[in-house]
């Protein structure tokens, strides 16, 4: 999927910064017109008009647009985000902490469940230079996970060493081989992208599956997890609960897509 559009979500906090100079790097490293959208619960003009500035001195020399939701308040926010969110090819959010009342607790959540548009969430820490150069791909043979592959694809730098890893509950030799199977297919994908990949295939050992897949991306020191979300079973990275606590915890740039 080429990526030739993106969408910003600007507010008045400390992190909006790390967020416009992520997406305006992705734009200009992809070509892309990039959007930014200053949404914030209660937003007072002046407030407004500062992001307005801070994002035309981003976005110089890109085709750029700065767009203003209004004072809302937070289902009025959410329901115009995710409108406008449908227009593009790919969103960046960033998490909300718990001290963050400037945005609906759950912008996130509803934007990658109702916008159909992959989602870019940045940690609510941290400097990010580079992102897909070390990708890490949360795998299950699910739909939610075939998505998030396409769309993780668009950010992944070619020839990049990429990892997919596949995680299984248990021991059963069928469901094994069907699993190793898939990811071999999906080794073979990635190649035709010009992408090599490694596949793993990791048993959980009774381990929380979203603590298994944080601690091999910090292993295999990610700068962005790709994952599926809000479908499949309990044992899918795509699982809804896994997604959740995912957003709350995330420490690498993570792509969602529902």
């Amino acid at each position: 999927m080429p990526l030739s559009s993106l969408l910003v979500h600007l507010d008045s906090g400390e992190r909006s910064k790390v967020r416009l100079k992520v997406a305006a790097d992705l734009a200009r490293a992809k070509g892309a017109k990039l959007t930014g959208l200053f949404a914030q619960i209660g937003a007072r003009a002046e407030a407004a008009q500062a992001s307005r500035a801070d994002f035309l001195a981003a976005a110089a020399k890109l085709d750029a647009e700065w767009i203003d939701l209004g004072r809302g308040e937070e289902k009025g926010i959410l329901r115009r985000a995710t409108e406008i969110a449908r227009h593009f090819d790919m969103i960046v959010l960033g998490r909300r902490g718990v001290e963050n009342g400037l945005v609906p607790a759950d912008l996130a959540e509803q934007l990658i469940l109702h916008s159909g548009r992959p989602v870019l969430v940045l940690p609510d820490a941290g400097e990010f230079r580079t992102i897909g150069k070390r990708p890490i791909f949360a795998w299950a043979d699910s739909a939610s996970c075939s998505r998030a592959l396409t769309h993780g694809v668009a950010l992944v730098a070619p020839r990049v060493e990429a990892l997919i890893v596949g995680f299984s509950g248990g021991d059963d030799a069928q469901v094994l081989a069907a699993q190793n199977e898939s990811l071999n297919f999906t080794v073979a994908h990635l190649a035709a992208h010009k992408i090599c990949a490694h596949a793993e295939q990791l048993p959980l050992g009774g381990a929380d599956l979203m603590d298994a897949l944080l601690n091999r991306a910090a292993d295999h020191g990610a700068d962005l997890v790709v994952v599926g979300a809000f479908g499949g079973g309990d044992d899918l990275p795509s699982n809804g609960g896994v997604a959740r606590r995912l957003l709350q915890r995330l420490t690498t740039p993570t792509l969602f897509s529902h």
